[in-house]
């Protein structure tokens, strides 16, 4: 190799290194500034993407360049930095997490993983499974069919094992395979905790009455509670693969089909949702049942993840914010006012109560309950009242205001420790 040659590679490498380097070098220098600007930068991209779905991509972009940057500068490894930033470095890492292509779900193990070490608590339990039984709940013209079926296994079933099942139709929430199908049949599948058998609710998408397109999916949601007040919930989705003739050829995981997943925490804060289905779409025989499936929810207690994922890393969610925080961002008076006084999710959804409503969240089910009337539990607004209770919590958790930060960016800057 020639002297000018070798001159320039080392040039190349002297460089090149440095170039490297110094981001580093100056994330370490200004660490206050450095991370205040991700901050913003995060929770900016993280309001964007819970109001327009069009934002995703971008959001994706902000958390894949500062998790990057955290990996390439080893902030984590950095005691003094690691220390100072906790929540920062926590959140980013966890945020992450379904940005890898093995891990759709959002955990902390790949997703085959995670299927292979939990399949005993999400299979659908067999007598559900039965040609004539899949046949008949998969459409609505034949839900009767199939809740006579039940019904006849619960006459020789005990009482503690006694099915819970309704047909209703949901708010806003289509299914994985079809956006447009809100006709769900769920059958709430009582567990023994003391045995490790959880507790499954297992809800079956159902076709719409004249509709030829089947909706396929069967989600299961299992809760298996701990000694200590907590359960751990685990997730799967199935689909139905279908005959020409309507009849079911055979029912498998969606994943394990090749049709991907879904971070599952991101709807199911609580683990196990209630059911608020639209007015009217409950029988009146089956309003009982609704109001027992509602009160079972209330059972579980505070919902954990098992190894797969420490929801704390999301921080405080909606409500968490004090009266004189409050007071200094809507004005004097407003501790008082009647929408104020309705900003209580904190109450109910924290981690020792039912999970907190933090980022990453879903804003159709958010909206739904709060402008819907389902939250906050027993009051009692006007639509409008609603409406500016549902715009003033996202307020207050989405802001970025340097002299008034919201609920999310004060936690990332470890001011709420």
């Amino acid at each position: 190799m020639s002297f000018r040659l070798s001159a320039i590679v080392f040039c190349l490498l002297l460089f090149g290194n440095v170039a490297d380097a110094t981001p580093c070098a100056l994330v370490k220098s200004k660490p206050d500034a450095w991370v205040a600007s991700k901050v913003d930068a995060l929770v900016l991209a993280s309001r964007a993407a819970y109001n327009r779905d069009e934002a995703l991509e971008n959001y994706k972009r902000v958390v894949g360049a500062v998790a990057d940057a955290i990996r390439q500068c080893k902030l984590s490894e950095d005691e003094g930095f690691a220390s100072r930033y906790r929540e920062f470095i926590e959140y980013v890492e966890a945020l992450s997490l379904d940005q890898q292509p093995d891990h759709e779900l959002g955990f902390t193990v790949p997703d085959k993983q995670y299927f292979d070490e939990t399949r005993q608590y999400v299979q659908i339990p067999e007598f559900l499974t039965t040609p004539d039984f899949l046949r008949s709940v998969s459409r609505s013209e034949t839900l009767e069919r199939a809740k006579a079926f039940l019904r006849q296994l619960n006459s020789k079933r005990e009482p503690s094992e006694q099915l819970l099942f309704l047909s209703y139709k949901s708010r806003h929430l289509g299914t994985p395979d079809n956006d447009d199908s809100f006709v769900r049949f769920l059958i709430v599948v009582p567990g023994d905790a003391s045995r490790g058998v959880p507790e499954k609710w297992v809800q079956f998408g159902v076709t719409d009455p004249g509709v030829r397109v089947r909706t396929r999916n069967v989600s299961v949601v299992s809760s298996l509670a701990g000694p200590d007040g907590t359960s751990n919930v685990y997730f799967k989705d199935f689909y139905r693969t279908y005959r020409r003739d309507g009849s079911i050829s055979s029912i498998g995981g969606r994943w394990e089909l090749g049709y991907g997943d879904d971070n599952c925490v991101q709807c199911h804060k609580s683990g196990v949702l209630p059911v608020f289905p639209v007015a009217g779409s409950v029988s009146a025989d089956e309003q009982p049942t609704l109001r027992a499936v509602n009160e079972r929810f209330l059972t579980y207690g505070s919902p954990r993840f098992d190894k797969y994922l420490d929801a704390t890393r999301f921080g405080p969610g909606l409500g968490f914010a004090s009266r004189s925080d409050r007071e200094r961002r809507f004005g004097a008076g407003f501790g008082e006012s009647v929408v104020a006084r309705a900003m209580t999710c904190a109450t109910c959804h924290r981690r020792e109560g039912l999970g907190s409503f933090n980022w990453p969240m879903d804003q159709t089910i958010l909206s739904s309950f709060v402008e819907g009337g389902q939250m906050p539990y027993g009051s009692n607004l006007k639509a409008a009242e609603r409406r500016e209770l549902y715009k003033k919590l996202i307020q207050e958790y989405f802001a970025t205001d340097a002299a008034r930060p919201g609920i999310l960016k004060s936690w990332l800057l470890g001011e709420l420790r």
